[in-house]
C-alpha cells in the first residue's frame, strides 16, 4: 500500500481537479456517469481518482466498482464538498472584483463637495454594482490629504496643492465670497465689497482662507480673534450674529435664508477642486471605476452652472 506523503507535499500534490472527480464519482454512482458529466473518459477520471488514493494512502471506496464509500471516503468527501463550494466562491468573488461588481471605494472628502456631486453618484454606481461597499467620511481638505498619503483613503475629493505622491485631476472650480447674516450693515449696504469693509467686521477664520492669496487679505485675517475649521459650527455661529466670514459659493447650502452669499469684486478669487488619488497604488477595477463616475458626473452637473467652472 502506498505511504502517505508528508504533510507539506501532500497539501500540495491535491488539485481540486481530483477533488472534482471524486464528487462527480460519489453523486453519479458510476465511473462512466461521472465521466459524461465531466466531459472525459472513464479511464482519465479512474486514473484521477487512483492518484488521489494515492496521495491520502487509504481507498476511497470499498468495491472497485466505485459504488460504496469507504468510512474514511465518507469524512473526504464532506471535506472535498466545502473545499470545491469554497474555492467556487472564491472564483465567484474573484470574476466580480475584476469586473467591479464587488469590493469596496473608501472615500475622503470635504463636506460641500461631497453635498455637491456624490449622493447621484453614489446612489447610481451602487444600483449598478450590488456588491460594491462605500466607506466614505467627510473631513478638511488637510485631512483629506492625510488620508491619501497613509493610505487610508483610495480616492480625495478637495482642494489639495501638488504634492509628490498624489495625483490630481481637476474637477471645478467656484468662486470664494463673504457669508454674513441678512441683516447685517455689510449685506445691507448694497455696494461692492471691499476688504477694507470686510476688516471692520467681525471675522472667523477657516482652513479654506488659506486659499485666498490677495495681500489685501492679510490684515483681514491678521485681525481675526476666532477660527472655525468645521463648516456647520462657522454657519451656526454667523447665524448667531458672531461674525462673518469668506467661503466658496458650495460651502453655502442655499436653503438657509437668514445668510447671505456676497461675491467678492475679484471673480478671479476662487477654490479649486481636485479628485486626488495615490499614484504609488495601482487602483482596484472599482475605485477605478468609481474615479470615472465622478469625472462624468462632475463635467455633466457643472456644466452649464452660473456659479462653477468646470476644469477640463
Amino acid at each position: 500500500m502506498p505511504q502517505p506523503a508528508a504533510a507539506g507535499a501532500f497539501v500540495m500534490a491535491i488539485k481540486i481537479e481530483m477533488l472534482r472527480c471524486f464528487q462527480a464519482v460519489v453523486d453519479h454512482g458510476r465511473l462512466s456517469d461521472a465521466a459524461a458529466a465531466l466531459g472525459r473518459t472513464p479511464s482519465a477520471v479512474s486514473m484521477t481518482l487512483k492518484q488521489l488514493e494515492d496521495h491520502i494512502g487509504a481507498p476511497l471506496f470499498e468495491t472497485s466498482r466505485k459504488s460504496r464509500l469507504s468510512t474514511l471516503g465518507e469524512q473526504v468527501y464532506q471535506e472535498a464538498l466545502l473545499a470545491l463550494a469554497h474555492f467556487e466562491r472564491s472564483l465567484a468573488t474573484i470574476d466580480s472584483l475584476s469586473r467591479s461588481q464587488a469590493g469596496y471605494v473608501r472615500l475622503a472628502v470635504t463636506p460641500s463637495v461631497a453635498a455637491m456631486i456624490l449622493p447621484p453618484i453614489i446612489q447610481a454606481f451602487l444600483a449598478d454594482h450590488p456588491g460594491v461597499r462605500i466607506e466614505m467620511h467627510d473631513m478638511t481638505s488637510a485631512a483629506v490629504q492625510r488620508d491619501l498619503q497613509n493610505e487610508r483613503a483610495d480616492i480625495g475629493l478637495a482642494s489639495i496643492p501638488p504634492t509628490e505622491g498624489l495625483a490630481r485631476k481637476p474637477l471645478f472650480r467656484d468662486p470664494f465670497g463673504v457669508v454674513c447674516r441678512a441683516d447685517t450693515p455689510l449685506a445691507r449696504a448694497g455696494l461692492p465689497l471691499t476688504w477694507e469693509a470686510i476688516a471692520r467686521e467681525e471675522f472667523i477664520t477657516n482652513g479654506l482662507c488659506a486659499q485666498i492669496t490677495d495681500p489685501q487679505f492679510q490684515p483681514v485675517l491678521l485681525g481675526a480673534r476666532l477660527e472655525v475649521p468645521n463648516t456647520a459650527s462657522l454657519l451656526a455661529l454667523i447665524r448667531a450674529g458672531v461674525g462673518v466670514t469668506v467661503l466658496p459659493r458650495l460651502a453655502v447650502p442655499e436653503d438657509i435664508a437668514d445668510l447671505v452669499f456676497l461675491p467678492l469684486p475679484d471673480a478671479t478669487i476662487q477654490r479649486e477642486v481636485w479628485m486626488v488619488t495615490s499614484d504609488r497604488i495601482r487602483p482596484t477595477p472599482v475605485v477605478r471605476d468609481f474615479a470615472k463616475a465622478i469625472l462624468q458626473a462632475a463635467a455633466s452637473d457643472l456644466r452649464g452652472h452660473s456659479d462653477f467652472s468646470f476644469s477640463e
